[in-house]
């Protein structure tokens, strides 16, 4: 009986083999940025759970208009408070605040 050697075959020729090739997997996307430095947003992050709760889906305009009145309120660390409610809700929404605001 003859033997016959059969090369293996190689993902980038055969399309068989392509097709049957386990693809690597991506990592996977997190928009919470650097874990070590998102340790300290958990108390904001139940914030804005708790705030959306309260206001549903208009909950970002909410502490937009919240964050505005610290703002003019002369109330810094309120106007953060609320600008991190915010960002954690709609970021565009958030963004376009604090640009308007330290124009």
């Amino acid at each position: 009986m003859t033997l016959h050697f059969a090369a293996a075959r190689s993902t980038t020729r055969s399309p068989l083999a392509r097709a049957f090739a386990r693809r690597t997997i991506a990592r996977a996307a997190n928009d919470n940025g650097d874990p070590v430095a998102g340790q300290g947003n958990d108390q904001l992050l139940h914030a804005a759970l708790r705030h959306f709760a309260a206001h549903g889906l208009g909950a970002a305009r909410e502490a937009r208009k919240q964050a505005e009145q610290a703002f003019f309120a002369g109330d810094r660390q309120s106007y953060d408070w609320w600008l991190g409610i915010c960002r954690t809700l709609d970021r565009r929404m958030a963004e376009e605040l604090d640009r308007r605001k330290r124009c």
